[in-house]
């Protein structure tokens, strides 16, 4: 099993949040906390550093015991190019990914992470199917796919899954729900 003294983890919070009129997700309130600190809370310490993928300068990153990252690349190009940035900054020889707006992290989720990794990671499949930006990537292998694919013009994250050596670990029926829409996070709080 990986030790958590050679993992990063890494949030990806830098996105447009469009279908959520453009507000920034990390800050949204779910439950009375910002979507963030939810995250973070699934992940408790332990980890060489914990990294998030920022669309802007934030003061409140730092009060989080936060890195932000912004990606290398011009006007938003998605999560690979997050997953590009936060690959760039990583110290560690693993990183442990998870988008900020995932709804229902198991408890276990990194331990089984990193009990399930093959030569360049693991990624999760939950009852809806792959879910390529949940994983625990080797660092090294992870930059330089990523980076590969965004200067062929790819912005699928299932292009990278396919072009490494990774585990798929299945925690059907499980599911893994993400936060989307104001809709999601108003059926969320009525339940």
């Amino acid at each position: 099993m990986i030790p958590r003294t050679a993992i990063t983890l890494g949030v990806l919070a830098g996105g447009r949040g469009e279908r959520l009129g453009g507000r920034d997700k990390a800050w949204v309130l779910h439950y009375g906390k910002p979507l963030l600190q939810h995250t973070l809370s699934a992940f408790p310490g332990g980890y060489v550093e914990r990294l998030v993928s920022a669309r802007e300068p934030d003061a409140r990153f730092a009060k989080l015991g936060l890195r932000p990252v912004f990606d290398q690349r011009a006007g938003f190009p998605g999560p690979l190019a997050a997953l590009e940035a936060l690959s760039a900054a990583c110290t560690s020889p693993w990183l442990l990914t998870v988008p900020v707006d995932v709804q229902r992290i198991p408890d276990d989720l990194a331990d089984a992470l990193r009990g399930a990794v093959a030569r360049d990671g693991v990624v999760v499949k939950d009852a809806t199917g792959l879910q390529p930006l949940v994983g625990l990537w080797r660092t090294a292998a992870l930059h330089d796919a990523v980076r590969e694919l965004l200067d062929a013009g790819e912005s699928a994250a299932y292009r990278l899954v396919s072009r490494l050596d990774l585990a798929r670990m299945d925690i059907s029926p499980r599911l893994l729900a993400n936060l989307n829409t104001p809709e999601d996070l108003q059926d969320d709080a009525a339940q």
